[in-house]
C-alpha cells in the first residue's frame, strides 16, 4: 500500500483555509419502505423483504410513505429550514449493482426543506453556526457483500452477493452549505455538527440514528484554499463515515493530505475517498468530475408533494425541546460545568441520567453511577450505555439502597455487576449474594472490639493523638465484615471505644 504524504496539521493551517461540506444520510425509522409496503426491520434473511416495487419490476407503481414525508418536514423545521409549498421526486439515473431499478428515487432541484441552519456548541462553549442548503427525501440502495478478498471491498474479491432488503428504505439527506471560517477547528466543527444533528434526529424520534448500524452516515467534502483567496479549491469526498470520531479524523487527514499535495506543486483530484478506521487514513475511490450527469428527470409515477401550511404549522407545534436548549436547561438543573456536561453528552449518558432521575434518584447519584461504574462497563464491553442490560429504574433502585444505608458504594458496585450479569433485579442480587450493609449495632460493636484487640499498637497510637491511624482499624473491620459495614459508623464506634474525639 502506497504511503500517503502528509503535511503537519499546524503547517497546513498556516498556509491554507479549509472549506467543508457535509452530507448526512439519515435512515428513517418507519415500519415500511419509502415507496412500498415492505418491512424495514433489521436482521431479516437476505432478499426476504422485497417486492416488485422496490425491485423495480415492470408494471409496479410506487406510493409515497406519509410518515416519511412527515418526518422530513419535522427534520426541516428543526433545522430552521423553509418547507416547500410544492415539491416532487426525481429519478437519479446511474448504474450500480445494488440499485435494483438502475435509478434512485430522490429529489433534485425541488427539495422538501431548504435554507436552514444548525447552531453547534464546541467543547469550550463556542457556538458555531452551520448553514443548511437542503434536506431532501430519497430511498436507500441495496447492500453488496464482496466475498473472498482481504479488505471486504470489490478489489480482490472472488464474487459479490447482493441483498436488496435495504433497497427502498426511507432516507433524508441533509446537505450543508460550504462551511467556511472554522480554521484549525474545522475537524472539531464537523464532529460537533454531526453529533448535534444526531441528537436532534433522536429528539424528533424519527430515527435511532445509530451510526454503527448505518442508520446515519456522513460524507465529508473538503477543500483547501490559500489564505486570502476567495475561490474554493478542488474538493475530495470521503464517503460513508460512520462515527463521530471518524468524521473528525477524516477531515483532519484530508486537510493534511491536500496541503501536502498542493505545497509540492501537485493537483488535487476531485474524487470519492474511502475512510480506514484502523489508522484514520483515506484512499482514492472513483473520479468524480464536475460535469457528472445523473440525467435527473421528474419521477412520472409519483404525484408532487404539496404540504398544506396548516399541517406544517401543526407539525411545528409538536416539535420537542431542541437538544442544545435541553442540555443547557439540564446543566443548570444538575449544577454541572460546561466541560462536565460535554463529557456526559460524549458518553451518551444524558437520556439514561434523565430517566434515572425520573425513576426517583437524585441528579448527583444518577450521574455518579452512569458516568462511573456503568461507563466503565460500557467501555470494557464495547457497548453504548443504553445497550447495557440494566435499566434506569434499576440504577435508581441501587441509588435508593445506598441512600437508605442498606448498601455502601463498594456493595452497590457488586449489585450493579450482578444485574449486568443477568442475576436479577438489584434487590434479588442483594438477597442472592448477601450484600446488605451490616447495620446490627451489636455485630458492629463486636467487630470493632476484635479489631482493637488484634491491633493493640495502632489503638495506642490513636489514644496518643494520631487519629489518622484510625483508617487501619476501619480497614480491619471492613475486611472482617466483607465490606458490608458502614465505614463512617465503624470509625465513630472505634473513636468512641478508644475515648478519642475526631476534632
Amino acid at each position: 500500500m502506497t504511503v500517503t504524504e502528509l503535511m503537519s496539521y499546524d503547517a497546513a493551517l498556516a498556509t491554507y483555509d479549509p472549506v467543508m461540506g457535509l452530507e448526512v444520510h439519515v435512515e428513517l425509522g418507519t415500519k415500511t419502505k419509502m415507496f412500498c409496503g415492505c418491512s424495514t426491520e433489521l436482521g431479516a434473511e437476505p432478499n426476504s423483504q422485497t417486492c416488485p416495487t422496490c425491485l423495480g419490476l415492470p408494471g409496479s407503481l410506487p406510493v409515497v410513505n406519509a410518515i416519511g414525508v412527515e418526518s422530513a418536514i419535522k427534520i426541516g423545521l428543526a433545522l430552521n429550514c423553509e418547507i416547500a409549498e410544492w415539491c416532487r421526486f426525481a429519478r437519479k439515473n446511474y448504474f450500480y449493482p445494488d440499485m435494483p431499478k438502475n435509478f434512485q428515487t430522490s429529489q433534485y432541484d425541488e427539495p422538501i426543506a431548504f435554507n436552514g441552519y444548525l447552531d453547534v456548541q464546541l467543547e469550550d462553549g463556542e457556538v458555531f453556526r452551520v448553514e443548511i442548503e437542503r434536506a431532501h427525501m430519497e430511498e436507500d440502495t441495496g447492500k453488496s457483500l464482496h466475498v473472498g478478498g482481504a479488505t471486504g471491498r470489490i478489489h480482490g474479491a472472488s464474487h459479490s452477493l447482493l441483498d436488496y432488503n435495504r433497497a427502498g428504505i426511507p432516507l433524508i439527506e441533509i446537505v450543508t452549505k460550504p462551511i467556511e471560517g472554522a480554521g484549525e477547528r474545522a475537524p472539531e466543527v464537523a464532529k460537533a455538527y454531526v453529533a448535534e444533528l444526531r441528537e436532534l434526529i433522536r429528539a424528533l424520534d424519527v430515527s435511532e440514528a445509530r451510526m454503527d448500524k448505518g442508520q446515519m452516515r456522513c460524507d465529508v467534502n473538503l477543500s483547501l484554499r490559500p489564505h486570502g483567496r476567495e475561490e474554493f479549491g478542488t474538493r475530495s469526498e470521503t464517503k460513508n463515515v460512520n462515527s463521530l470520531r471518524s468524521v473528525e479524523r477524516a477531515a483532519r487527514f484530508e486537510i493534511q493530505r491536500h496541503a501536502a499535495v498542493l505545497s509540492s506543486g501537485g493537483t488535487i483530484v476531485q474524487e470519492t475517498r474511502h475512510f480506514h478506521e484502523e489508522d484514520g487514513s483515506t484512499t482514492a475511490g472513483r473520479i468524480k468530475d464536475n460535469a457528472e450527469d445523473y440525467r435527473y428527470f421528474p419521477e412520472p409515477d409519483l404525484v408532487p408533494v404539496a404540504p398544506a401550511r396548516a399541517w406544517v404549522e401543526e407539525l411545528r407545534s409538536t416539535l420537542p425541546e431542541m437538544p442544545r436548549v435541553r442540555r443547557n436547561r439540564l446543566r443548570e438543573e444538575w449544577g454541572v460545568s460546561e466541560h462536565d456536561m460535554q463529557s456526559i453528552l460524549n458518553a451518551g449518558a444524558v437520556d439514561p441520567i434523565v430517566a434515572t432521575i425520573e425513576a426517583g434518584a437524585d441528579a448527583g447519584s444518577a450521574r455518579k453511577w452512569w458516568m462511573g461504574e456503568l461507563a466503565r462497563h460500557a467501555n470494557e464491553s464495547g457497548k453504548a450505555l443504553d445497550e447495557l442490560p440494566i435499566t434506569p429504574a434499576q440504577v435508581a433502585r441501587v441509588a435508593a439502597l445506598v441512600a437508605a444505608g442498606d448498601l455502601n458504594d463498594k456493595l452497590a458496585r457488586q449489585v450493579i455487576e450482578g444485574v449486568l450479569a443477568g442475576e436479577g433485579t438489584p434487590d434479588e442480587v442483594v438477597e442472592k449474594r448477601g450484600l446488605k450493609v451490616v447495620s446490627d449495632e451489636g455485630a458492629l460493636s463486636t467487630a470493632v472490639d476484635d479489631a482493637i484487640a488484634g491491633n493493640a499498637g495502632i489503638a495506642d497510637k490513636i489514644r496518643g493523638g494520631k487519629v489518622q491511624a484510625v483508617g487501619a482499624l476501619v480497614g480491619a473491620v471492613m475486611k472482617a465484615t466483607r465490606g458490608q459495614a458502614d465505614a463512617a459508623r465503624v470509625k465513630e464506634l472505634i473513636l468512641e471505644k478508644l475515648g478519642v474525639s475526631e476534632g
